[in-house]
């Protein structure tokens, strides 16, 4: 059985860490798996909106989008199918940090980048590449992209014995913890 841990804790919510909780669970008779991330870690990306989008000069499957990440207008070079104006997009700011990415000022085909928008395989959710996540049209713009999509959770594996029936849900879990 796999759960969120955010799930558990807004019934309780002990002041420990998640290995610790995992550990009372593994005490309590419960056997865990493991645990991971729900997303991989990355920093400094927020709720953009592309402003307007206009044709690269020198590139045909590329765009050029201006996008308020909250702060400020920035232009970005984008090779996603789905980008357009009005949309609201994870956008990685200069500086950000992937796993195997830091996000800089670069030039794409003689058009300065300042930023990427992301898709859901770079924020680590699936493996669909095929265009930018796109966000509510409510999304706060600005918001950091974590908190926004509850990306600072983590899923608890768990695997239940017959004579551990209570713990089918989570509110059994609760009780154990």
């Amino acid at each position: 059985m796999r759960f969120s841990e955010a799930w558990l804790r807004e019934l309780v919510n002990p002041n420990i860490s998640t290995q610790v909780l995992v550990d009372q669970l593994t005490m309590a008779g419960l056997e865990v798996d493991g645990f991971q991330p729900v997303a991989v870690e990355f920093t400094d990306v927020v709720v953009g909106e592309i402003l307007a989008v206009e044709t690269h000069p020198g590139a045909d499957k590329l765009v050029i989008c201006t996008v308020d990440n909250g702060i400020e207008k920035l232009q970005v070079v984008c090779g996603a199918p789905n980008a357009r104006e009005g949309i609201k997009v994870p956008f990685a700011n200069i500086g950000a940090e992937f796993p195997e990415l830091k996000i800089k000022k670069a030039k794409l085909r003689g058009v300065e980048s300042n930023g990427m928008l992301c898709s859901e395989l770079e924020l680590g959710l699936s493996d669909n590449n095929e265009g930018l996540l796109e966000l509510a049209a409510d999304a706060p713009v600005g918001a950091d992209i974590r908190d926004y999509l509850g990306l600072n959770d983590v899923i608890i594996d768990l695997d239940l014995t017959p004579n551990r029936s209570d713990c089918l849900s989570i509110l059994g879990l609760a009780r154990e913890t």
